[in-house]
């Protein structure tokens, strides 16, 4: 593993604040890979240091911007509340299952799922 340096781990989570922000996304698109290339994790502790990382700050600072823009109403927030119990036992089974999947397999799963989703993104245009 690469030795990891502390302001190069906040520049990282900044890159993938940013682009949760600014689309919404977790840290599935960004931080995952961001992860596995730069610091050679295994995407199964990529995707759980991934959670420890978003358990808060996406969610409190970047839902309550768009909040005071307007973007966003108290009934989004009730939608977003309820699909984070959705969240909350999916990320459990979703880690059972991340720990007892064969490392390339993950991988490969993880890759069709960023290709799949980005062919529809740019097509759906």
């Amino acid at each position: 593993m690469v030795p990891i340096n502390i302001f190069f781990l906040v520049f990282v989570g900044l890159i993938a604040g940013v682009f949760s922000g600014l689309f919404g996304i977790g840290g599935g698109i960004v931080l995952v890979p961001l992860l596995i290339f730069v610091f050679n994790f295994t995407v199964a502790t990529a995707s759980a240091t991934s959670l420890v990382a978003l358990l808060a700050p996406v969610g409190a600072l970047g839902a309550w911007y768009y909040y005071k823009q307007g973007v966003i109403t108290s009934e989004h927030i009730r939608y977003g509340l309820i699909i984070s119990i959705g969240i909350f036992f999916g990320g459990f089974f979703g880690a059972k299952l991340g720990t007892i999947l064969n490392a390339k397999v993950a991988q490969r799963l993880f890759a069709g799922l960023l290709f799949v989703g980005s062919i529809r993104l740019w097509f759906s245009v």
